[in-house]
Formats: C-alpha cells, sequence, structure tokens
C-alpha cells in the first residue's frame, strides 16, 4: 500500500486517468526527453558512486553475468510459447520486447527500494545496460531466419547495423558515461553533484511518471482485437520471468536488494529502444502489438503492482 500511495505511483495513476478520459493534457515531447536522459544520467551517477565505495567483487560479477543470461534465456523461451499462436514475426517482435528491460521501471524500484530501506549494489545499473540488447540481437536473427523461409532468399536485416545501433544508444552511452563519471569522481564527486543526482531526483521521476501514465493509457487502446495471448502474456510473462530470476539469485546466493533489481529487469518490458529498432528490423509486424503490450498493460501492472510483489516474494525466501 505505501508503494501505491508513494507520490511518484499517483502521479502516473493520474496520468493514466488523464489518458483514459481524453484529456488534452501532454507534457511536450523535449521536456520527456530530457526527464529520461536526467534520470538516467543521475541513476548513472549514482551506481559509479557506490561502485567506487565497493569496488569490483566476485559477487558483482556473478550478478552481471547473471542478467546476461537472463536477457538471452528469457527472449528465447518467448519465442517459443508465443510462436504457438502469433506468426514468427509477431512472436520474434514480442519476444524481444520482453526480453529487454525497462529503464523507467527499474529506476522506480531502485526508489521503491530505498523506501523499503533495502540496500542493493550500485552494479546494477550496469546490468540493466547489459540487458538491453541480446534480446534485440535474438530477434533480428529470429526474423532473418522466417523471412529466408518465407521468400526462399537471403535477403536480411544487417546484423552490423543493429550491433553498432544497439551498442551506441545515446541513452545507454549516457547511463554507462555517468556511472563512469561517478566511479572515478567518488566521494567528492558525489557531494557536489547531489543536489542534481539526488534531491531532484524524485520530482524529475514523478513528472516523467506522469508522462508515461499518459503514453500507457494511449497504448492500450492498441491491443484491441489482437490475440487473447497478447493479454495473458503482457500480465503472465513478468510474473513467469520474475520467478525464473528469483530461483537463479537465490542459487548464486545474491543479496536481497541485487534480487529484487534482477526480478524486476527480468520482469519488464521495453517500450524504446526494442521498438526503435523494431520499426527497421521487422517492418512486417504492427507497432501496436509489442508497445500496446509492454506500455500499456505490462508497464502499469510493474509499476503499480509488480515492484512490491516481487520485493514481498523475495524477503519471503531470505
Amino acid at each position: 500500500m505505501s508503494n501505491f500511495l508513494d507520490p511518484a505511483i499517483l502521479f502516473f495513476v493520474f496520468g493514466a486517468f488523464a489518458g483514459a478520459v481524453k484529456s488534452n493534457l501532454e507534457i511536450p515531447q523535449p521536456i520527456a526527453r530530457f526527464l529520461s536522459l536526467y534520470l538516467l544520467m543521475a541513476l548513472g551517477l549514482k551506481g559509479g558512486f557506490a561502485l567506487h565505495k565497493s569496488g569490483f567483487t566476485l559477487e558483482i560479477g556473478l550478478a552481471l553475468g547473471l542478467a546476461v543470461f537472463l536477457a538471452i534465456i528469457i527472449p528465447f523461451i518467448g519465442y517459443l510459447v508465443l510462436r504457438t499462436k502469433l506468426n514468427n514475426y509477431d512472436a520474434a517482435a514480442v519476444a524481444a520486447t520482453y526480453g529487454s528491460v525497462s529503464a523507467v521501471t527499474f529506476i522506480t524500484a531502485t526508489q521503491a527500494l530505498d523506501q523499503y530501506g533495502i540496500a542493493f549494489g550500485g552494479h546494477m545499473a550496469a546490468a540493466m545496460a547489459l540487458m538491453e540488447s541480446p534480446a534485440i540481437i535474438l530477434a533480428i536473427l529470429l526474423a532473418n531466419k522466417a523471412r529466408a523461409s518465407a521468400t526462399n532468399s537471403k535477403q536480411s536485416t544487417g546484423i552490423s547495423k543493429i550491433l553498432h545501433e544497439s551498442f551506441t544508444d545515446g541513452a545507454q552511452l549516457l547511463l554507462l558515461g555517468s556511472m563512469l563519471v561517478g566511479l572515478v569522481s567518488g566521494d567528492d564527486g558525489q557531494k557536489i553533484m547531489a543536489p542534481f543526482s539526488i534531491d531532484l531526483f524524485k520530482g524529475m521521476l514523478a513528472f516523467f511518471l506522469l508522462d508515461m501514465g499518459l503514453m500507457a493509457a494511449k497504448n492500450f487502446e492498441g491491443l484491441k482485437g489482437k490475440p487473447p495471448i497478447t493479454l495473458f502474456y503482457a500480465i503472465g510473462a513478468p510474473l513467469v520471468h520474475a520467478s525464473i530470476a528469483l530461483g537463479l539469485c537465490k542459487l548464486l546466493g545474491l543479496p536481497l536488494g541485487d534480487t529484487v533489481l534482477l526480478m524486476v529487469l527480468a520482469a519488464s518490458a521495453s517500450y524504446i529502444a526494442v521498438p526503435a529498432v523494431l520499426r527497421h528490423a521487422l517492418p512486417e509486424v504492427n507497432p501496436a502489438l509489442y508497445m500496446g503490450m509492454s506500455l500499456g498493460i505490462t508497464f502499469p501492472f510493474n509499476i503499480i503492482l509488480g515492484i512490491p510483489l516481487y520485493t514481498y516474494v523475495a524477503g519471503l525466501t531470505y
């Protein structure tokens, strides 16, 4: 209940309501873009400062390795399940969307853990960055295979171009660059940047979630007429993926905070990076399908119910 009463979450709910009643309330795109970049920069700095204090340990290596493993196995499992009800192109697109991650869901989860008093490693921001690209690459490979089978040709989307776009994406570079700045500047840098990266963070997150609520309401309409499996998968997949992450985290002995964040990352779905690539790599798929699922259903579910649920369930096992 405390998570639902958090001002940032309430602003998301308000935004969703405003979008549902067709209000003309909107956040100008340049401002929304600035807010997104600010949140990534602040998160990267926070992670870098934390890494400066902790250093690189075996535990950190295990967490990052597990993040990459989850980013590979989740879209592969998703594709096998989805192709039983959807065509190969749709299955690949949705699997990639749910195999990648949502930065805003992750950022919201870090704020929730701070509120609950649960510590987590600064390296988890790096884990988020590492989980963004594997699903995109897998989707392109699957789509190329399906396209070649359907046309008996070798026409395909260039993997090298996709790899370059994935690893040089501005938002991802900003996150990693900010983390490096925090790592190098250490405690002195943290004191200097605190008014920017800490004091303003909560208000900026609330403003951004207002915009996300408006977008979620609009994208939900894109699911009208879609196969029933899309609705079930949009809720069921996050729960299954979070459970897989929990089991693997327990197996490796990762701490509670890192476990919760890996559960959140596994349960989240991309609505920025992956859709941007899929529009070019998979033109056969209507973006309303994967955007409606990820932003219209999964994102609100995780923000309002998922994060406290994953935290509670993980806490029962520690």
